[in-house]
C-alpha cells in the first residue's frame, strides 16, 4: 500500500458552520473545481486511544462513499500536523423536523413519502452489509433548500459492516437512548433489525411530533423499550393518522428482532407500497393537516437533549464497561473546549502541506472517494496508523473516550 503524500493542500477553509462534542465543521472550497464541502476539523490530541477499529471504519466508509442519492459521501480526508479533515458533502437544507415546521402544512402522505425515501437508502446500506446504528431525526438532512431537495443519511461513525447474516455479531452498547432497539440494551447481539426499530420511532414522531418511549428518566425509557411500552395517545393526535400507518409503525416496531420485518418486506407494506396515499379525512373530504398537532407536540430543545446523551451514560445505564471511559472522559473535559478552538483557528490553503490520501480529487457525483484498500494484517503500518486517526474521527462525536 503506497505511503500518504504529503503535498499542497487542495482545499481551503472558510467560516465555520457547527460544532459537535469534539469537533468543529468549517466550510471548505476545493480550489480547483470551486466546489464547496463540508469539513470536519479534528484536534489530534483529542483522538489519543481512539485508534482502534480501523480496519473495520475503513471498509465502512469504502462501502457507503460508493455512492447513493440519499447518503452523504466522504469525498475526501487529510491531515495537518495538529488535525485531521474529513470532507463531506455540504447539506443546507436543514434537518428533517425543522423542515417539517417550517412548512405551511404536512400531511400523511408526505410522511409516508419521507419514510419511503429513506427506507430505500436503508435497504441499500443493508444490502451492502453495514448496519446504520444510529439513525435519529438528527442524522436526516437535506440537500438543500429547495422543494425538491433530496434527504440525506448522514453520520456513519457508530455503523459497522457486517458480511454475514447473523446479529448475533454485535453486542456493544451503542446509538441514541430514546432510537436504540431491545437487542441493543439486552446485549443479546444485533445487527440490520436495529435499524428498521429506528425507522419505526421515527416514523412515529414523523406523524405526531413525540417519541413512542418517551419517559423522565432514561432508566424509564431504557424500560419502556424492553417492554415495547408504547402507545398510539393522545388519542386527538392519532385520530388523525390511518390505521395502516399505525400498523406500520408497529411492525417496525416488533420487539423480538427474528420476527422484525426488514428494510425491504417493510417497503412492500400497504402504507408505502399501495398507489393510493393513506389518510384520514377532515370534513371537507381532504387529508387531515398534521402540522398543527405535530407544531403542539414537537420540543426542539427537549429532542436536542436526548439527542446528544452520551454512550457512557447508556452503558453505565446497562452495566457496561464505563468506568475507564468515564475517567480518561473526565481527564479530557478541562481542555476539550481549548483543542477545538486550536483546531478552528487553523486555516488552510494550498500554501499549507498535508497529508493526502488518493489524489486530492474530491469524488464526483456518487462515486467513491479516492481511499486506500482496507490492509492485510501485514500492512498495518505506519499509514495504518495515520488512517486509524483519520476514520476514527467519523465516529469522534460518539465516543466518551
Amino acid at each position: 500500500m503506497p505511503t500518504p503524500a504529503t503535498v499542497p493542500c487542495q482545499y481551503r477553509t472558510g467560516k465555520t458552520l457547527g460544532s459537535g462534542t469534539y469537533a468543529i465543521v468549517k466550510e471548505a472550497v476545493h480550489i480547483k473545481t470551486g466546489k464547496y464541502y463540508a469539513c470536519k476539523v479534528i484536534n489530534k490530541k483529542l483522538m489519543e486511544g481512539r485508534e482502534y477499529m480501523v480496519r473495520n471504519e475503513i471498509a465502512v466508509l469504502k462501502k457507503v462513499s460508493q455512492g447513493h442519492r440519499n447518503i452523504v459521501t466522504l469525498h475526501d480526508y487529510f491531515e495537518t500536523a495538529h488535525n485531521l479533515y474529513l470532507v463531506f458533502d455540504l447539506c443546507t437544507g436543514g434537518e428533517l423536523f425543522d423542515r417539517i415546521c417550517a412548512k405551511g402544512n404536512y400531511y400523511e402522505n408526505d410522511a409516508a413519502d419521507l419514510v419511503r425515501t429513506v427506507f430505500r437508502a436503508v435497504q441499500w446500506i443493508h444490502d451492502n452489509h453495514i448496519v446504520h446504528r444510529d439513525l435519529k431525526p438528527e442524522n436526516l438532512i437535506f440537500r438543500s433548500k429547495k422543494e425538491d431537495a433530496d434527504i440525506m443519511i448522514a453520520d456513519f461513525g457508530l455503523s459497522r459492516v457486517m458480511e454475514e447474516e447473523q446479529f448475533q455479531l454485535l453486542t456493544e452498547i451503542c446509538g441514541t437512548p430514546g432510537y436504540m432497539a431491545p437487542e441493543i440494551f439486552k446485549k443479546s447481539g444485533h445487527g440490520k433489525p436495529v435499524d428498521v426499530w429506528a425507522m419505526g420511532v421515527i416514523t412515529y414522531f414523523l406523524l405526531c411530533g413525540y417519541t413512542p418511549f418517551d419517559r423522565d428518566t432514561q432508566q424509564l425509557e431504557m424500560e419502556a423499550i424492553l417492554a415495547g411500552d408504547y402507545k398510539f395517545e393522545p388519542e386527538e393526535y392519532w385520530m388523525n393518522v390511518s390505521d395502516v400507518a399505525r400498523d406500520f409503525v408497529r411492525q417496525c416496531l416488533t420487539i423480538d428482532p427474528l420476527k422484525r420485518p426488514t428494510a425491504e418486506q417493510m417497503l412492500k407494506h400497504k402504507w408505502l407500497s399501495d398507489a393510493s396515499p393513506h389518510f384520514v379525512e377532515n370534513e371537507s373530504g381532504t387529508p387531515m393537516d398534521l402540522l398543527p398537532y405535530i407544531k403542539e407536540r414537537f420540543d426542539a430543545k427537549k429532542t436536542w437533549r436526548k439527542a446528544v446523551f452520551s454512550i457512557t451514560a447508556v452503558k453505565r445505564m446497562a452495566n457496561a464497561r464505563s468506568t475507564q471511559l468515564s475517567a480518561a472522559a473526565q481527564a479530557l473535559a478541562p481542555h476539550l473546549e481549548r483543542y477545538k478552538e486550536e483546531s478552528e483557528k487553523e486555516s488552510i490553503d494550498e500554501d499549507r502541506n498535508v497529508v493526502q490520501y488518493g489524489d486530492g480529487e474530491p469524488a464526483g457525483g456518487n462515486s467513491a472517494p479516492s481511499s486506500p484498500a482496507v490492509p492485510s494484517h501485514s500492512q498495518e503500518d505506519a499509514q495504518s496508523a495515520h488512517l486509524s486517526h483519520a476514520l476514527k474521527a467519523m465516529s469522534i462525536d460518539k465516543s466518551d473516550a
